[in-house]
């Protein structure tokens, strides 16, 4: 299957290497690619430059870990550059800095993500040694001890932290006991409890061909594509630990205050969001962009920034996470302001349900949302990652072709409509970390 589309000029920079990436409003085709061991991917190709991006994502992510053993995948992911096979860590960053190579490695609550650049001359080498940190890694227990000592200083200096404060309690409203009710760094207590075992087993949960997505940019052909996933992903087992069960959101309307000296409260708001295969989720992603999805001409931040100097920013944000979704927002305030801020932000929230946009308001999204989109593929890694991206929720390969479409298609009607639907006012929920004056914990 193939699909044309038109992407802008950008760069990646390697090493010392600054490569030059798609020429400037250039025609290429989105391929999907089978090897001749079932396993598929999406490619774009483009031989200007002797170079490749190749992006994989292994859905679950940190959800996957046991309840008991909140953190193992995180840092497991942390042990991945800390050597394989037989190279220690040393040897291992030699190794990657001989090819001019890049691997990057990340993990979140959806997915565990791997990140490959590299040169043609070199994509044999590095592909065999990304191979080799993906099924051969070593988890010395030095290692293990060393970013076991990262991630925990990182979960105290969280514990200071307002936003982290913030972020922690409401996912715990929100989600409960689901995994996405927990951070998926784990606490002090089971990140301290880990084991070297432990790690493997974590490895054995995410590393597996049933959730696995792939896409490829650059130098390198449908064949040699095939090959490669064949060789750096064959032997990979067939399937990793269940995946949790869709979540619940249990979050209901009100206010939480958690007790916080400082000077400014943080303020995280939302309730029950809108999966990304709602037919309404269009029109719920404009009307976003207008309530509050990050211009300095949306609605909250005139309201409770320009007109008021309550803040310096609020956002709300559409979250569709593959278990469940949520609609949040947040915001920084003085103490004494911070009473008032909420009350606009409800206020807004209101008006938005009932009275939906202005014909104005609407042009003027989606000339934005139209606009902004083709400058998101500014490279090979960049175009890698919304690929695999794309992959994994779901999406048509020829989505890049009609996305724009789908943003000019939705109406007045449709905006009023989701907004009546989807803003839930009674529901939403500040969790306000810091001392606030005029406001406290209720119903």
């Amino acid at each position: 299957m193939t699909v044309l589309i038109k992407l802008r000029a950008g760069f990646f920079a390697c090493v010392s290497f600054v490569l030059w990436v798609l020429p400037a409003a250039a025609e290429i085709n989105i391929k999907e690619v089978t090897s001749p061991g079932g396993l598929t991917a999406w490619l774009v190709e483009d031989h200007s430059i002797p170079f490749a991006a190749l992006e994989l994502r292994f859905r679950g992510g940190t959800s996957l870990d046991a309840p008991e053993k909140r953190g193992a995948i995180n840092l497991m992911t942390g042990l991945l550059e800390e050597g394989s096979g037989d190279m220690r860590a040393q040897d291992y960053t030699k190794a990657l800095e001989n090819l001019a190579a890049s691997f990057s490695y990340d993990a979140d609550k959806e997915a565990l993500s791997v990140s490959a650049r590299f040169l043609t001359e070199n994509r044999d080498a590095a592909v065999a040694l990304l191979r080799q940190t993906l099924l051969e890694p070593r988890f010395d227990q030095d290692a293990l001890d060393r970013v076991r000592a990262k991630v925990l200083s990182g979960l105290r200096s969280d514990e200071k932290d307002p936003d982290s404060i913030a972020g922690r309690a409401f996912s715990r409203m929100a989600f409960g006991d689901h995994p996405y009710g927990s951070d998926g760094t784990g606490t002090i207590e089971t990140v301290s409890a880990l084991t070297r075992q432990d790690m493997f087993d974590a490895h054995a949960a995410v590393f597996a061909r049933d959730r696995l997505y792939v896409s490829a940019v650059g130098d390198i052909t449908e064949e040699e594509l095939g090959a490669l996933m064949d060789r750096l992903l064959g032997d990979l087992s067939e399937t990793g630990a269940p995946q949790p069960q869709p979540a619940k959101v249990t979050i209901s309307g009100g206010t939480t205050v958690i007790d916080f000296d400082t000077p400014q409260s943080v303020a995280l708001f939302g309730h029950v969001g809108i999966d990304m295969d709602d037919p309404r989720f269009f029109a719920a992603y404009i009307m976003n962009q207008i309530l509050g999805g990050g211009s300095f001409e949306s609605r909250l931040m005139t309201e409770v920034r320009e007109k008021r100097g309550l803040t310096y920013g609020v956002y709300s944000y559409l979250v569709p996470r593959d278990l469940g979704a949520v609609y949040m927002g947040s915001f920084a305030s003085a103490n004494g302001k911070m009473a008032e801020a909420v009350e606009v932000v409800r206020a807004e929230w209101t008006r938005m349900a009932t009275e939906g946009v202005t014909e104005k308001e609407l042009q003027d999204a989606k000339t934005y949302l139209t606009g902004a989109y083709p400058l998101r593929f500014d490279g090979n890694g960049r175009i890698a990652s919304i690929l695999v991206g794309m992959q994994m929720d779901g999406l048509p390969i020829d989505y890049v072709e009609t996305r724009n479409d789908k943003v000019n298609a939705v109406t007045l009607e449709d905006i009023k409509q989701v907004a009546s639907e989807v803003l839930l006012p009674e529901n939403l929920h500040f969790v306000v970390v810091g001392r606030p004056e005029g406001l406290k914990t209720g119903g």
